[in-house]
């Protein structure tokens, strides 16, 4: 825990001081403005060559817009040699030419994240993991604010790579506040002394291979998130009981107090999913029942885990489970996640669009319950689909593909001897024959499996130019 002290201390050792920020988006605004407010001077980077100073500005907020250093496409080399560290967005690759020449010059590096973490007060939870973060955070976030003791904004900020960044509000934390953060491989890479008080890791499933180029090193970049946790400081590190790769950290690696989770086997300690029965067990003289998954509005074996880690949390922080269930049962899915739309012409829309990996679609296809027309591809991250097109016989009436990846899916779909398929140039091409394919009594599936770059600026936007498209569709 973080205390007034450190923070001083913190503010001072930044103070004076010089820092390039990369990336004018909004962990680069967020990260100006902490800057300012800790009396250091920030420059702005912005890579993209395509934009202007003025609209740059014009995202800054009011306070940094006249003092701060813009500059587009390239730093000056006069710039580079005054710097005591740098800011990189997560979108920027650690071995891009920019901080191969940034570590050349032995300019420290910190994320955003470890920026924010070194300023901030109170309790830290930060969750990451391949699939699952997102509701995760959203939901301990509710759990938290619905006690007594705590409000969004005054004692619970929920941030991170989910809405706000963590620098927009560490300097608002104080002792008695809990930061529950999401967190991503990308903003991983440049931690040295972030410490979470309890870490969770949902699961770990091939994803974002075109940057971390091995399973090793996206895997190592997830478990940084408990790196410098102890069991003798109190630390908790909440994991999946279910992956593998998470079974042998949590035995062999993890110096943290291990809570477990887990939608099949029985954990040692933690909450498994017992059929209906959410139960805690290891955790006193005898298993227990919470409450039956199906009084919950989220659905399959990944909202089941969702649910137990959330839950996991709260117990590591200390809160008795059973006063979160009333929330649990009341939470409604996130957007974009498995996301229910509207049921037209007797055919039930499904918006999953944060399904931007094969693992991802794997568990909105579970989670189905009748035959479904599904919408997949995008960009290509160098995924395996295998694991997906593998469901799809049995599963999936027609899959109506898009995107640079939709002949690679095509042939994983037909190795399976999957052959219902057929191709679209656009969005609304797929929509329009996703419903010419569906009929009363099926679902629309939008499940990608890919990221959204080159034909949407992110999976928000898709997903709600599917909203959109469901909610014109005349009866």
């Amino acid at each position: 825990m973080a205390t007034e002290t450190g923070r001083k201390e913190q503010k001072e050792r930044f103070a004076g001081t010089r820092a390039l920020v990369i990336g004018a988006g909004l962990s680069g605004v967020a990260a100006v403005r902490l800057l300012h407010r800790v009396g250091a001077e920030a420059l702005l980077l912005e890579q993209n060559e395509s934009r202007t100073e003025e609209e740059i500005r014009a995202k800054l907020m009011d306070a940094d817009r006249t003092k701060t250093k813009i500059f587009i496409g390239t730093l000056p080399k006069k710039e580079m040699k005054k710097l005591d560290f740098c800011v990189p967005s997560p979108a920027v690759p650690m071995d891009s030419p920019l901080m191969e020449e940034l570590a050349e010059k032995g300019i420290p590096v910190l994320s955003e994240i470890e920026l924010a973490y070194r300023l901030m007060q109170g309790t830290l939870v930060a969750i990451t993991g391949t699939n699952g973060k997102t509701t995760t955070t959203t939901l301990t976030g509710e759990l938290l604010a619905a006690r007594p003791a705590y409000r969004y904004g005054e004692e619970v900020f929920v941030v991170g790579n989910i809405g706000d960044a963590f620098a927009l509000h560490t300097l608002d934390t104080k002792k008695s506040s809990v930061t529950v953060a999401e967190i991503s491989s990308f903003q991983l890479e440049a931690v040295e002394e972030f410490h979470a008080d309890v870490s969770c890791i949902m699961n770990i499933t091939p994803d974002h291979l075109d940057r971390h180029h091995t399973m090793k090193a996206y895997r190592e970049a997830k478990e940084r998130i408990a790196n410098l946790q102890q069991k003798e400081r109190g630390d908790f590190c909440v994991l999946n009981y279910m992956d593998p790769l998470l079974r042998e950290f949590g035995k062999k690696r993890c110096q943290a107090e291990v809570l477990w989770f887990s939608s099949g086997e029985r954990p040692p300690r933690g909450l498994w999913l017992n059929g209906d029965d959410i139960t805690v067990t290891g955790l006193g003289e005898a298993d227990y029942v919470l409450m039956h998954f199906s009084e919950c509005r989220l659905v399959g074996n990944a909202g089941a885990e969702d649910v137990m880690a959330a839950l996991a949390i709260m117990i590591a922080l200390g809160h008795e489970p059973f006063s979160s269930v009333e929330v649990i049962k009341n939470f409604k899915p996130v957007p974009h996640r498995i996301e229910y739309i509207a049921t037209k012409r007797g055919i039930d829309f499904y918006n999953d669009s944060k399904a931007t990996n094969p693992d991802a679609a794997v568990q909105g296809l579970k989670a189905m319950s009748k035959p479904v027309v599904l919408i997949g591809g995008g960009y290509d991250k160098g995924s395996d689909y295998d694991s997906w097109t593998a469901l799809f016989p049995g599963r999936v009436k027609k899959l109506v593909l898009i995107g640079d990846t939709a002949e690679k899916i095509a042939e994983s779909a037909r190795a399976q001897g999957f052959t219902k398929t057929v191709f679209a140039k656009n969005f609304d091409e797929a929509f329009e024959k996703a419903l010419d394919a569906a009929k009363e009594g099926n679902a629309v599936l939008l499940s990608p499996a890919c990221a959204s770059w080159g034909m949407f600026v992110n999976y928000e936007e898709r997903g709600e130019k599917f909203r959109a498209c469901v909610e014109n569709l005349e009866e």
